[in-house]
C-alpha cells in the first residue's frame, strides 16, 4: 500500500517526509505515530513537508505527538505546506521556508448528511476544531486570535517572505524546485505565481532526462496522487458512474496504417486514462482505490464494475439510530399478538 509519509533514520538524527495529503490511501497516522514515536528519545528531527492537507484529526495527532517529541525538530517547508499540513508545521521548534514556498492556513470544512440535528452538530464540531487550530498558529506566530481566524477565514495563502512577516516561519532558505505531485486548482485563492509553478515544473519534467516515458510517469504519478483528495463526491450515484463522460481508448492503442507510435501521443493516452480512473473512483466515493487500477492497467470498464461491486457491498450511509421504513426484522404478526394477549380458544 502507498504511503504518504516516510521516517528514515540518520546518523545525526531522523528525516520524516510527508510529501502527499496527509491520511491517504487509507493509511491513517496510527502507523506514522507508531513509527515516531519508536525512535530513540531526543533524537532530532528534520520535518519536510511538501503537501496540499488532508485528514484534519490526523495532522492534530501529528502535531501533537511532535510537539512531545523530546529532540528538536526542524521543519522545512520543500513547496507548500497547505490546510492541515500548515498546522503539522507549527510543531516545529523552527520553520524554514525556500523563498518560493508557499503556506495556506483556512478553516475546517467537513461533509455531513442527516437532520438539522446532525448539521449543526457538524458546525459546532467544525467551529471547535477551527479554534484549536487557530490557537496553534496564534501560539507559533505570536498573532492574536482574532488576526488568526481572519486569515483562516479568508483562505490565506503566504509566501515564504509573508510568512516570515507573520511569524509563520523563522528562517528563509533558497529556492528549491516545487514537484507537481497534486493539483492546487482545488484551492480558491492558490496563488496564480504558485500555478505557474507547479505548470511550469509539470512541462519540464516530460524532458528530464531524454526518456520519452518521463512525462507519462510524471503525470499519472500526479493523477494518482489527486485520487486522495477530500472526497467531494461520496453521495455519488450508480448513474454518475456509468454514464460519466470519461470514455478513453486503452493506453498504448497502436496508431493506424502501421505507422511508428508517437510517444507524445503515448503519454497524453496514459495521463487521460489515469484521470479517468481517478474522476470515476472519486464520483464512487472511493479515491483510495485509484492507485490500485492505475497499478493494475485496468480498462475503465473493469473499474466501473468494481466500482459498482463496492458501493453495492457497502453498508448503507444512514445512521442507525433513525427510524427506516417497513416493518423490523423482529417484528411478531399481529395474529401472533392478539392471541398471546387475550389467548384466545380455537
Amino acid at each position: 500500500m502507498a504511503s504518504w509519509y516516510a521516517i528514515r533514520a540518520r546518523a545525526t538524527g531522523a528525516e520524516v517526509a510527508i510529501y502527499d495529503e496527509i491520511g491517504a490511501y487509507g493509511v491513517s497516522a496510527k502507523g506514522f505515530l507508531a513509527e515516531l514515536g519508536a525512535l530513540p528519545e531526543g533524537t532530532p528531527i528534520d520535518l519536510r513537508l511538501n503537501s496540499p492537507g488532508g485528514s484534519v484529526f490526523d495532522a492534530v495527532a501529528i502535531f501533537n505527538a511532535l510537539k512531545r517529541h523530546a529532540g528538536t525538530v526542524t521543519v522545512w517547508i520543500d513547496g507548500i505546506a497547505a490546510s492541515a499540513a500548515s498546522y503539522v508545521a507549527m510543531a516545529g521548534d523552527e520553520i524554514v521556508m525556500p523563498e518560493n514556498a508557499f503556506l495556506m492556513i483556512h478553516d475546517p470544512a467537513g461533509l455531513v448528511m442527516g437532520t438539522a440535528a446532525d448539521m449543526r452538530a457538524m458546525a459546532e464540531a467544525l467551529d471547535k476544531v477551527g479554534g484549536s487550530l487557530a490557537a496553534g498558529y496564534a501560539a507559533k506566530s505570536g498573532r492574536p486570535a482574532d488576526e488568526i481566524a481572519a486569515l483562516m477565514a479568508a483562505e490565506t495563502w503566504l509566501d515564504a517572505s509573508e510568512a516570515l512577516a507573520l511569524g509563520f516561519a523563522d528562517r528563509l532558505a533558497e529556492p528549491v524546485r516545487i514537484a507537481a505531485r497534486f493539483d492546487v486548482g482545488r484551492f480558491r485563492n492558490a496563488p496564480p505565481a504558485l500555478a505557474e509553478a507547479v505548470a511550469a515544473e509539470t512541462g519540464s519534467a516530460d524532458d528530464n532526462d531524454g526518456d520519452d516515458n518521463d512525462g507519462a510517469g510524471t503525470d499519472a504519478d500526479e493523477a494518482t496522487g489527486a485520487a486522495a483528495e477530500s472526497n467531494e463526491a461520496s453521495g455519488a450515484g450508480e448513474e454518475e458512474i456509468t454514464e460519466t463522460d470519461a470514455q478513453q481508448p486503452p493506453v498504448g492503442t497502436p496508431p493506424p496504417g502501421g505507422a511508428p507510435p508517437d510517444p507524445a501521443a503515448i503519454r497524453g493516452e496514459a495521463i487521460s486514462h489515469a484521470r479517468a480512473v481517478v474522476d470515476l473512483c472519486r464520483l464512487a466515493g472511493q479515491p483510495q482505490m485509484a492507485g490500485r487500477f492505475l497499478e493494475s492497467d485496468a480498462d475503465l470498464d473493469h473499474v466501473r464494475a468494481a466500482l459498482l461491486a463496492a458501493r453495492a457491498e457497502a453498508e448503507p450511509e444512514i445512521a442507525g439510530h433513525h427510524a427506516q421504513p417497513g416493518r423490523p426484522s423482529n417484528t411478531r404478526p399481529w395474529g401472533e399478538i392478539v392471541a398471546r394477549t387475550f389467548r384466545l380458544k380455537g
